[in-house]
């Protein structure tokens, strides 16, 4: 908004820097930050207030029952209205990048609303039927590739349909119109559910989410410059330097929830927060054409959705096979196999942590590597 409320700022002098990306990153970052570290508290109240609140369980997260008051849900809310409207003030507001990754956020984080409501509000154990939740997201996700690849947002001679190769400058992989649609599904739905999974220990996701995020403004800033996309070999793609300003936004947004989510937690984002995040992460890798390499600075939620899967098919095999279940791990998503193996919470998120900052320098290293 900014952007687009201070015309020819050439002549201005200092408010020329609001044409820079780099200036509305930092400008975007910091308001997230400074905004939720402001609202945290009262909107944590009102939703005691409302008796909106997860319920302790016992079990790999025993802990959680000593904690003197119970942790609000729902507090995905807060992150969405921040990162949202943090963005809005700092991007180029007609940006087709930015739009389409803000328009996949909040559908995300509407399907995780109604996931917590349910749950939470009206009391009911299973919260949004999961067939539903599935449905909505695939919709979204053939929605967005329809768009990419019919009413293509790349410049004449890009491919719309293909993916850029980490470890290659001169080639991409390029699929076919129907096997790109289903490819967007794959990456998106995966990237949402990945980031759900790992939101089961006060500060673990967002500590990630914050990583990667950050991880992919850098790449989005390189990837919309003639220059460095050329000297890195990176597939360029005007306009997609906003992004940083989006991926921006959401680092300060959710640093600053970590504030009240770190242990012992006065808030937890609930499905709310955790399924806009992950399609926030998600839409970024399509757009940029970057899916790839979420697989490695994502790192840690390719293992933790990882060995969700690899237990359930594991139990599942071993169930029909020998009649008993067995189990590859005692329990998934594999940060509470670490506590039940005696981790505590705290060691089991800086730990992962740690993996996260590897796996995003792991991703900068195939810039060199190229």
């Amino acid at each position: 908004m900014l952007y687009h409320l201070l015309p020819g700022l050439e002549g201005v002098g200092f408010l020329n820097l609001f044409n820079y990306i780099t200036v509305r990153s930092l400008g975007a970052l910091a308001t997230g930050l400074l905004a939720v570290l402001i609202l945290g508290k009262p909107f944590i109240r009102a939703l005691r207030a409302r008796g909106i609140h997860d319920v302790p369980r016992l079990g790999a997260n025993a802990e959680a029952a000593a904690e003197p008051l119970p942790k609000a849900n729902m507090g995905g809310l807060l992150i969405v209205f921040v990162a949202v409207s943090c963005t809005l003030l700092w991007v180029e507001l007609t940006n087709p990048y930015t739009l389409a990754t803000l328009a996949v956020t909040i559908w995300m984080g509407g399907l995780g609303f109604l996931d917590d409501y349910l749950k939470v509000v009206r009391g009911t154990s299973r919260g949004l039927v999961e067939r539903y939740k599935w449905a909505g997201s695939v919709l979204l996700c053939l929605g967005l590739g329809l768009f990419l690849a019919f009413f293509p947002i790349t410049p004449e001679g890009v491919e719309p349909t293909a993916t850029n190769l980490p470890l290659f400058d001169e080639h991409q992989l390029v699929f076919a119109a129907w096997a790109y649609l289903a490819w967007v599904v794959v990456v998106l739905t995966g990237a949402t559910h990945s980031v759900n999974l790992t939101d089961g220990i006060d500060g673990l996701a967002p500590g990630l989410v914050a990583i990667a995020t950050i991880t992919f403004g850098v790449f989005a800033y390189l990837i919309g410059r003639v220059d460095t996309s050329a000297y890195l070999g990176l597939i360029y793609l005007p306009g997609a330097g906003e992004l940083a300003v989006f991926a921006s936004a959401v680092t300060g947004t959710v640093l600053g929830f970590l504030w009240f989510n770190a242990k012992p937690a006065q808030v937890i984002m609930g499905d709310t927060g955790s399924l806009a995040l992950g399609g926030a992460l998600g839409a970024m890798a399509v757009l940029l054409k970057a899916e790839l390499l979420l697989v490695l600075v994502g790192g840690v939620f390719v293992m933790e959705a990882g060995s969700s899967l690899l237990q359930r098919q594991y139990f599942r095999y071993t169930r029909r096979r020998y009649g008993t279940p067995r189990r590859v791990f005692k329990c998934a998503p594999v940060h509470h196999h670490f506590q039940m193996l005696g981790w505590k919470d705290e060691q089991v998120v800086v730990r992962f942590w740690i993996l996260g900052i590897l796996c995003a320098l792991a991703g900068f290293a195939t810039l060199k590597v190229r």
